[in-house]
Order: C-alpha cells, then sequence, then structure tokens
C-alpha cells in the first residue's frame, strides 16, 4: 500500500524541485522555439530567484518521494499558478489534479496560469480543472501586468482562468 500526501515544500526541497521540474520540462523541448528552450530548462539561480519572488511550491509525495510540484504565488488580486510539473514516471496518474485542486482550497481569489500556447497537453489539463483561455488582448495585458516576461514569451503564451474572466 502506497502512501500519498500533499504537503508544503521547504528549502530542504530544492534539489527535488530543480530535478521534477526539469525532468517534466523535457516535454517542451523540439515544441516550443528554439529561442525560448535552454538546458536546464529552469537553472537552479531561477528556480531560488522564483522562490525568493513569492513563488510557495506544494508537493505531491508518493511513499516519501515528491513526485510531482506545483507553486502559487500570489500577486496583487490574484493567485498565480507557477511551475506546474510532474515526473515523467508519474503523469497521468491524477498528481497534476490533486495538485491544482489543493491549491484551490488554499484561497478563493482568481487564479491564472500562463503556458506555451504550442503545449497543448498543458492546456487540456488547465481546461479540464476549470480554467478557460482568456483572449488575445487579455492574455497580453495579464502577462504585462502580472508576470515579468520577455516580449517574444508573450507571443507565443496563453493564460488561462479560474474563474473566467
Amino acid at each position: 500500500m502506497s502512501t500519498l500526501a500533499i504537503r508544503s515544500c521547504s528549502a530542504a526541497d530544492v534539489a527535488a524541485l530543480f530535478a521534477i521540474i526539469n525532468d517534466a520540462a523535457q516535454a517542451y523541448r523540439g515544441i516550443i522555439p528554439a529561442d525560448r528552450w535552454h538546458e536546464p530548462y529552469m537553472p537552479s539561480h531561477e528556480l531560488d530567484d522564483e522562490i525568493g519572488a513569492g513563488v510557495a511550491f506544494w508537493g505531491y509525495e508518493a511513499d516519501g518521494e515528491l513526485v510531482g510540484v506545483m507553486g502559487i504565488q500570489p500577486v496583487r488580486d490574484v493567485n498565480l499558478i507557477r511551475h506546474a510539473y510532474v515526473l515523467s514516471t508519474s503523469q497521468r496518474n491524477g498528481v497534476g489534479g490533486a495538485l491544482i485542486e489543493h491549491l484551490r482550497t488554499l484561497d478563493t481569489r482568481r487564479m491564472l496560469v500562463g503556458t506555451w500556447a504550442a503545449a497543448e497537453w498543458a492546456i487540456s489539463f488547465y481546461r479540464r480543472h476549470g480554467f478557460e483561455l482568456t483572449t488575445p488582448e487579455q492574455k497580453r495585458a495579464l502577462l504585462q501586468s502580472y508576470w515579468t516576461v520577455p516580449d517574444r514569451q508573450i507571443e507565443l503564451s496563453v493564460v488561462l482562468a479560474n474563474p473566467p474572466l
């Protein structure tokens, strides 16, 4: 019998966060443009910067091992879902769904998530969990208002909202 838990991640989990994010991000290789891909996908200093900027990570633990992570970052009047990743060997087992449902219990504010427009699997995942795509105009305004991303990433991304705008 396996033991499952969703828990807040701590400084002791940073190495596992790094490994999970960069393992799962391999799905983007060849999907997003080469000028947006790099190895590792999220360098450790960027992960440290994200945590320093207020991204709180929650982890899905199976038998004492983190297999999925999802960050939440309060920004003004919304919560941003940040860096949602599941180990490639644990995908399609409800890990991401359990994490997002848990994050919903933490606060009632609107949630926004940005992802690559070419990542159809990610868009489908969020839509299955009640998120709706914003219009291109809303997307641009939201990405410029709530995130700090380059124009090239704005061009290549979508934003989903729950509840819808």
